[in-house]
């Protein structure tokens, strides 16, 4: 095994100007190498970097990085909202599943692919670790590929095992994962939603969790049900205690029976200890994941995802406020529409009625400019801190006198007014 070590400097040196550069994402975000390439504004132009979700203490907005660099996000997280948002970057809207494709079909060719990566092994295997989504198929197409080889990222089974000698340049570091801890995210209402939605799961179930305080909150509800499995685009810390009691056991699932299978984690330290060298955890590349007719395969799927706001149709936007790009398409409608085809399956939007500030997430419209990530079709359960309700076969009258009944008492006036006003005569019926 020959690894050619260097500093991060010299690492990230082998990118040039016009390189379309893909940064591994989550817990896995190159931070050490991102930081090494944006300090290169003043010697390069024109590089696109382009990435599913990043996190850490990057400094994206320095005046030399944007006159260099555009970002061209295939999803926004908090640390690039600004920059996506603004003259300087954009977002791609893709499914998760998707994504893959983008870079195999040389629709987004990758120059450059910076990944963060488990220490080799005796052969010089290492894995991508906490992320192997769509970084798998960046590694597999990048013309370079620049690794950080980190001590403290955990060997992960599955589909990310990459070779050393795919690597043109690494450094060695040892340095502490992005940690998120969704439990102490959790408030009264978030835990009232968990509580709602747990009541719609059954033993046996396959559950798929987003991200957010409200998936672990339902984890949390669950401690008295059998044989649970998991076959997720994410997980978090909220799986390992369910796993430890033997509730989550995966032996019903059709799909890597007995195994726990996603394309990302993230949480804390936790979680990356618990997956390190696990036999029982397989992270797979995001397009086997996120296939919706893989992810019908397994009974009794429960995909539970979250929603900016809803109009009295069902219409989700879960990706802007507004014309503002607030996250992505991501995977929602990956697993919407698989688990709506499951055989016993329950497609779940869980979300608070109102915004931290008090406004109405249930809207008679949405916003001009907001997008529908899942449409009114394909909607069926809706959980709020009031209650659930289920618009699946239900016609626009009657959709719109059940999100009523779980909207927050003090914005009820106002969507009876909007309901009267929409549907005329049909009205009639609001009382009955």
């Amino acid at each position: 095994m020959n690894l050619n070590i260097v500093s991060p400097e010299e690492a990230v040196s082998i990118v040039e100007s016009g390189d379309r550069v893909f940064m591994h994402g989550s817990a896995a975000t190159p931070v050490t190498l991102i930081n090494a390439l944006l300090a290169r504004a003043s010697v390069l132009n024109d590089v696109e970097l382009t990435s599913i979700s990043t996190y850490g203490n990057i400094d994206w907005d320095h005046p030399t990085v944007l006159q260099s660099f555009y970002l061209n996000s295939l999803f926004v997280s908090g640390n690039i909202r600004k920059w996506a948002n603004s003259e300087y970057g954009s977002y791609i809207p893709v499914f998760l599943s998707e994504i893959p494709q983008l870079f195999d079909r040389k629709i987004l060719p990758v120059d450059v692919a910076l990944i963060q990566v488990s220490p080799p092994d005796e052969q010089g295997y290492c894995t991508l670790g906490t992320s192997v989504d769509a970084a798998l198929s960046a590694v597999r197409n990048a013309r370079k590929v620049i690794a950080h080889i980190n001590p403290k990222m955990p060997r992960v089974l599955g589909d990310g095992v990459v070779h050393s000698s795919l690597f043109n340049t690494v450094i060695w570091q040892d340095v502490d994962l992005v940690e998120v801890d969704y439990a102490a995210e959790a408030d009264e209402v978030t835990n009232k939603i968990g509580a709602n939605i747990a009541t719609l799961i059954e033993d046996g179930a396959t559950l798929q969790m987003g991200i957010g305080a409200v998936p672990d909150a339902v984890l949390k509800c669950l401690m008295n049900h059998k044989s649970l499995g998991i076959h997720s685009e994410m997980f978090s810390d909220g799986i390992i205690p369910l796993v430890e009691k033997g509730i989550i056991t995966n032996e019903h699932k059709k799909i890597q029976r007995g195994k726990l299978v996603g394309t990302f984690i993230l949480g804390t330290r936790k979680i990356y200890d618990f997956v390190d060298n696990n036999p029982d955890v397989n992270l797979m590349d995001v397009s086997f994941v996120n296939d919706s007719d893989i992810i019908r395969r397994n009974p009794k799927v429960v995909a539970i995802n979250s929603a900016i706001e809803i109009d009295m149709t069902g219409q989700i936007c879960a990706d802007s406020i507004g014309s503002y790009q607030y996250s992505g398409i991501g995977g929602q409608m990956d697993f919407m529409r698989g688990a709506a085809l499951s055989d016993g399956g329950k497609p779940i939007i869980g979300m608070p009625s109102t915004t931290k500030k008090g406004i109405s997430r249930i809207v008679p419209f949405l916003k001009p400019g907001a997008g529908v990530v899942t449409t009114r079709g394909h909607v069926h359960y809706v959980a709020t801190e009031y209650g659930v309700v289920n618009l699946y076969g239900k016609n626009m009258d009657q959709r719109a006198k059940l999100l009523m009944s779980i909207a927050h008492p003090d914005h009820k006036e106002t969507l009876e007014k909007a309901y009267y006003e929409r549907f005329g005569s049909m009205a009639k019926s609001l009382t009955k």
